[in-house]
């Protein structure tokens, strides 16, 4: 797809006039705003890549429903033994994309390594729908979380109504959005705050839960392998679950160039990271069952405000504030990593140019941030947007699956490629077969759901061809896609990358 050249600067107020060719002028060196490289720069250290990993994979399932493990395993030690593998599996899938983010410098996660093992349609479709359903529904999900226990301490013990919830999420979702077009230091800053916030409430369940633990407080625990009646498809559904609370692993590969020493930052930051959330995952289960039996902690709404009752009293109310920061940092983190695979995907000519420019004073990529932020306010208007992320879950893994399937490939195809971090062959393999395993499950256990999902994939095949492929557009739709990408310019005060 060949584009039109752009401007490569933005004047400091006023409009800036075209030559008799169409073209912005540039910016004088003497120019404050043109001082210094226009580019995303290092910022990320190991500290900073450690607080994105950990404050996008824990959310608010591990406080609030922490049951889907626990009902399809059918016995606590199970459940127990569930969550220790599947941390053990994610980790296979995370030391994965760190050979990945080794080899391949570049930002994109998903996207990126696509896009080097299978060529750019595939690499298309995943972003298509990243962008039009997948990053928008989630994002509103979770916001409505944060929305929702953020408010549960002002209107407890009673229900909270329908439109402060919907105006509280408005207002997390423009603070995110804005914090991540404003400063890449800052919300790397709060984003390590806020983990350490999780960290801390995780902390507050697990301390008191050891306690009644060396206190003997262990009927929960007798017989703890004992099933009365396990479904056929229960485990492979419980590692579902599992899989999907560790998810999370995989940001750090989005911000790749802006990570400082990637080929030691980032195989150290998933290590460091999938363990702490791993022995914080196994410890906090043990901790829900000091107190509660498994049938107490399936009955109950929010596991963690009913652990806090029992053994804190009134100090519970805390827990929805922890939660809701907790929601937060998952929000921030998820944005920050995102919006730069839509930087990357536009710099390949998959996303309007306008999404690969650089505020020329913030060097934050604005446009790839900001393009989220309608798509997301739309989803909190649907009805049932937890619906939407049932017909979509399935393509995570087949994507994920299929990255890590890639970089197997690219060991036979591209022997030559420097490997500064490797894995042996068997990690890829297991990891592949378990995402590839787990799509094959949800055609077999929800085909409907799965159906919806995979005719919305397939809809980025025909707009592959229709915006890529196809480079005879008419010229009036040309002309307007310039117009557009110079006005935009002008506002946001973007150029391009140097």
């Amino acid at each position: 797809m060949t584009r039109k050249p752009v401007a490569t600067s933005v004047s400091n107020g006023g409009y800036a006039k075209e030559d008799s060719n169409g073209n912005l002028p540039i910016m004088d060196s003497s120019d404050p705003a043109a001082t210094g490289k226009v580019e995303l720069r290092k910022k990320i250290t190991l500290l900073r890549g450690i607080s994105i990993i950990i404050g996008t994979i824990i959310g608010a399932g591990i406080f609030i429903s922490p049951k889907g493990i626990l009902q399809n395993s059918g016995s606590v030690g199970m459940s127990l033994v569930i969550w220790t593998a599947c941390g053990l599996l994610s980790l296979f899938g995370a030391l994965s994309y760190a050979e990945l983010g080794t080899c391949i410098k570049k930002s994109g996660g998903h996207y990126t390594y696509i896009l080097e093992a299978f060529g750019p349609q595939a690499a298309f479709v995943r972003v298509w729908v990243e962008l039009l359903v997948i990053r928008p529904a989630a994002t509103a999900v979770i916001s409505l979380a944060f929305g929702q226990h953020i408010l549960e301490p002002l209107f407890m013990p009673c229900g909270i109504p329908e439109l402060p919830i919907k105006i509280v999420t408005a207002i997390g979702i423009t603070s995110v959005m804005y914090l991540n077009s404003m400063s890449v230091s800052w919300t790397a800053r709060i984003q390590i705050f806020l983990t350490f916030c999780k960290l801390v409430a995780i902390g507050l369940i697990i301390i008191p839960g050891m306690i009644q633990l060396f206190k003997g407080e262990t009927q929960n625990f007798h017989n703890a392998f004992g099933v009365n009646e396990v479904p056929i498809m229960g485990l492979p559904l419980a590692f579902y679950s599992g899989m999907y609370a560790y998810a999370g692993w995989f940001y750090l590969n989005f911000v790749t160039e802006e990570v400082e020493n990637p080929e030691k930052t980032i195989p150290l930051a998933i290590c460091i990271s999938m363990g702490i959330v791993t022995v914080g995952y196994v410890l906090t289960n043990v901790a829900y069952y000091t107190v509660m039996s498994a049938e107490e902690l399936l009955a109950s709404e929010a596991v963690a405000v009913t652990f806090a009752e029992k053994l804190m009293g009134k100090f519970s109310v805390a827990v929805p504030i922890f939660v809701a920061l907790s929601c937060f940092g998952s929000m921030n983190g998820g944005v920050f990593a995102v919006s730069r695979m839509f930087y990357v995907a536009s710099r390949e000519g998959h996303l309007p140019e306008i999404l690969s420019m650089i505020h020329i004073r913030k060097h934050t990529p604005l446009p790839a941030v900001i393009v989220l932020y309608p798509l997301t306010i739309l989803m909190l208007s649907m009805g049932d947007i937890y619906s939407l992320l049932n017909f979509l879950s399935f393509i995570r893994w087949l994507f994920i699956g299929l990255v890590v399937v890639g970089l197997i490939y690219l060991r036979y195809k591209r022997p030559e490629m420097p490997r500064p971090f490797k894995v042996p062959l068997f990690i890829p393999a297991l990891f592949s077969f378990t995402c590839l395993f787990m799509v094959a499950l949800s055609l077999y256990s929800d085909p409907i759901n799965t159906g919806i999902g995979f005719a919305i994939t397939v809809t980025g095949i025909p707009a592959y061809y229709l915006f890529i492929v196809w480079d005879k557009k008419p010229q009036i739709f040309q002309k307007f896609m310039n117009s557009m990408t110079r006005t935009l310019q002008i506002i946001l005060e973007v150029v391009p990358a140097e």
